[in-house]
């Protein structure tokens, strides 16, 4: 015979909803940078009390960097000056972003010719990894480590995908939270003046 659940049991049932639910936020949209524990992104000179760089918006100049790529070589942001580029922020355990890959590289194939370029910034994970999930999904396009997660700090990255749209002066054009769909790339797309 069944027992009717007493008011300690909701309470546990209740503070359990409660933790999933944060820790489901967190996941998806990042720790929020207030929190001690949370390594909130650095200014330039000055550390760790230094007020933070402004994310990048939609209009004002992407930030440089240079990381290193699957070879070891690097490459500089910069360096893709009067292309449009696609830097997309990922992880492997990132199953949305393991959905989109594909479209990335279909959209990279049909226009590099037009001077196309991806920058595939991974999320502090080992190159072995990294060289076997790009292996899987037969990925051509430029993918870089960002060792102690310093770029995607920069770009003020709180959830993956996230995709940043440059265009060939180097101006942010578009930022993306979350999952392109095929249309939803090939629009972004079409706005910095490739494809349609």
């Amino acid at each position: 015979m069944a027992t009717r659940p007493t008011r300690a049991g909701y309470l546990i049932l209740a503070g359990g909803v409660l933790v999933g639910l944060l820790a489901g936020l967190f996941v998806f949209i990042g720790l929020p940078a207030q929190l001690p524990w949370v390594h909130a992104p650095t200014g330039a000179p000055g550390g760790p009390t230094a007020t933070p760089a402004p994310a990048p918006v939609a209009g004002a100049p992407a930030p440089d960097f240079t990381l290193t790529n699957l070879a070891g070589q690097p490459v500089a942001l910069s360096s893709l000056r009067g292309q449009v580029v696609l830097v997309n922020f990922w992880a492997t355990w990132c199953i949305p972003c393991r959905a989109e890959m594909p479209a990335i590289q279909q959209a990279y194939n049909a226009h590099k010719g037009q001077g196309f370029g991806v920058l595939a910034v991974n999320l502090n994970e080992t190159r072995p990894d990294v060289q076997n999930y790009v292996n899987s999904l037969n990925l051509n396009f430029t993918v870089l480590l960002d060792a102690g997660d310093s770029i995607s700090n920069l770009y003020r990255v709180r959830g993956y995908p996230t995709s940043f749209f440059i265009d060939r002066s180097g101006t942010v054009a578009i930022e993306n939270v979350g999952m392109m769909t095929d249309a939803q790339l090939a629009g972004n797309l079409a706005k910095v003046g490739l494809g349609e």
